[in-house]
């Protein structure tokens, strides 16, 4: 049986339409939705990894965020200081931070550090990779 195609309006600025743009001509996708499809498919598959931790975990989580943002990112950080076991700030020039955050504790409190930071709209760019 064929699955029913349902059409999502998604607004975007022109940034965003901008480097979708790019993505298309660089890596030869058909159109924009074959990228946002190619991109939900990748999200979808790492929320459904992030799910099935479970018991004492071992992780890495890095930030790319704004340094505006760093007291935000302090504040979020404090909030789970025991499963961080460490903790390392790089100002990557540009107005640009990364954070690597060596995690180890509890799936379900790692997931829950994780969505807390991926859920905050001043983040650019939000990744676990359990170990």
């Amino acid at each position: 049986m064929s699955k029913g195609v349902t059409i999502v309006s998604v607004s975007l600025n022109e940034d965003i339409i901008g480097e979708i743009d790019k993505l298309q001509k660089e890596l030869g996708f058909s159109g924009r939705s074959e990228i946002v499809r190619a991109g939900l498919r990748s999200l979808i598959a790492e929320e459904k990894e992030r799910k099935n931790l479970a018991g004492n975990v071992h992780a890495v989580m890095l930030v790319i965020h704004d340094e505006k943002s760093d007291n935000e990112v302090n504040e979020m950080g404090h909030s789970f200081d025991s499963i961080i076991t460490t903790h390392i700030h790089n100002k990557t020039g540009r107005d640009k931070c990364l954070e690597v955050f060596l995690l180890k504790g509890d799936a379900k409190e790692i997931n829950e550090m994780v969505k807390r930071f991926k859920t905050n709209r001043k983040m650019d760019h939000v990744r676990l990779l359990p170990m």
